[in-house]
């Protein structure tokens, strides 16, 4: 199976066969937004890739593996497996996109785009309603089983993208590319309603100020959109549990056009 021999017989190619099975799972798992986040110990991340891949040689008794992985057509068959993996995490990196640019909207709505932490996912700093928002999306991804479905999904992966099939070709990037631009409709959906509540505090705060000069418009304004934008969420809190639960349902789909 491959250019090296160490003498272990079908045991040696059975391994070997999980290894090559693990550069896709294991792509897939590390562009992927659950699996993949710096907050997962890259450990808990190679047991859980050696144990998909062990099931997937189970499954998948019929995926051929190059005869010689360290050759040239080797190689290029598992650069072709790390492309499929990572365009299967990446739509759903892009779906737990959304809500961080919704986050972005009403944190600058609200004022609160200076409250930012860091995100133990990516790394990088988000606001206090990003982190909100990717918490409850990623709940509500677990609970209705989508993780899952992806897992399955990606399985299915290989009757679709064979090894050594793995070309998406441009129809499949033009796909992606458009889900990519819906997320960013997704994310202004998300947060149009609570912006609108904020544009109609911040209306009522300019009025204000001008028949009460003396106010002090600054001591008023940011606790006033504060207030507004919390009871906001509460009030939207049912809608915005659907957009996410559609989100999710989405992203799937969207997994399942590539694959088709």
């Amino acid at each position: 199976m491959i250019a090296l021999d160490f003498g272990l017989g079908a045991v040696e190619q059975d391994f070997w066969r999980v290894v090559f099975l693990m550069t896709r799972i294991g792509a897939a798992m590390v562009a992927a937004p659950l699996f993949g986040g710096a907050s997962v110990p890259a450990t808990v991340r190679v047991v859980a890739t050696a144990a998909l891949a062990i099931f997937a040689a189970v499954w998948l008794p019929a995926v051929a593996t190059p005869p010689a992985l360290f050759s040239a057509a080797g190689l290029l068959m598992v650069a072709g497996e790390l492309v499929v993996g990572l365009t299967l995490g990446f739509v759903l990196q892009l779906a737990f996109a959304a809500p961080q640019i919704a986050a972005e909207l009403i944190g600058g709505s609200m004022g609160m785009s200076i409250a930012t932490a860091a995100n133990p996912d990516s790394g990088t700093q988000t606001t206090a309603f990003g982190q909100y928002f990717t918490v409850v999306l990623t709940l509500i991804f677990l609970a209705i089983g989508a993780h899952l479905h992806w897992i399955a999904l990606l399985m299915k992966s290989y009757d679709a993208f064979p090894p050594g099939e793995t070309w998406l070709g441009p129809e499949r990037f033009a796909l992606i590319a458009r889900f990519g631009g819906a997320m960013f409709e997704t994310g202004v959906r998300i947060a149009l309603p609570l912006v609108l509540i904020l544009l109609l505090v911040q209306i009522a705060m300019g009025v204000l100020s001008r028949s009460a000069p003396s106010l002090n418009l600054f001591a008023l304004g940011l606790p006033a959109g504060i207030l507004a934008g919390i009871a906001g969420l509460i009030v939207t809190a049912p809608l915005i549990h659907d957009q996410f639960t559609d989100l999710a349902a989405e992203s799937l789909a969207q997994v399942e056009a590539v694959l088709r």
